[in-house]
């Protein structure tokens, strides 16, 4: 069996602002901007990694969330405790000079942890957390 993994999701609550940090700052490409009744589906993904995708979606568009556990969504997008995503970089601290300079919230500087890797943390623009390791 060889399984992998294809796509990941993100809410966005701005496609526009999802797009600056994805596409502008995180120097992602846009392979899908799908719009549907008013919201916005975007595949971003590496370029030099065509088979690993994030998708970034409306919050809570499924017809099967209820209406409290849509505020419950949208409240944790706001917290920066809903979603979030790890990714890896050789150069960890250029990375994280274009993330400081973006409109991306920091939350950990680059760090060298106890249990054996170097990585830093910000949240994108609405709210998810995104930590950033260093490739060794």
């Amino acid at each position: 069996m060889n399984v992998t993994i294809h796509a990941s999701f993100l809410p966005h609550d701005d496609p526009e602002a999802a797009l600056a940090f994805y596409r502008d700052t995180l120097g992602f490409e846009v392979r899908g901007d799908v719009g549907y009744e008013g919201m916005r589906w975007i595949t971003v993904g590496p370029a030099d990694q065509p088979g690993t995708s994030i998708v970034l979606h409306p919050p809570a568009a499924d017809p099967g969330i209820t209406d409290d556990e849509r505020r419950t969504i949208v409240e944790m997008m706001a917290k920066g405790t809903y979603g979030g995503i790890l990714l890896a970089t050789a150069d960890l601290d250029s990375t994280f000079e274009r993330l400081q300079a973006s409109i991306a919230e920091v939350v950990q500087e680059p760090t060298e942890q106890p249990y054996g890797i170097r990585d830093c943390a910000v949240r994108d623009p609405a709210g998810n957390l995104i930590r950033i390791q260093e490739l060794r």
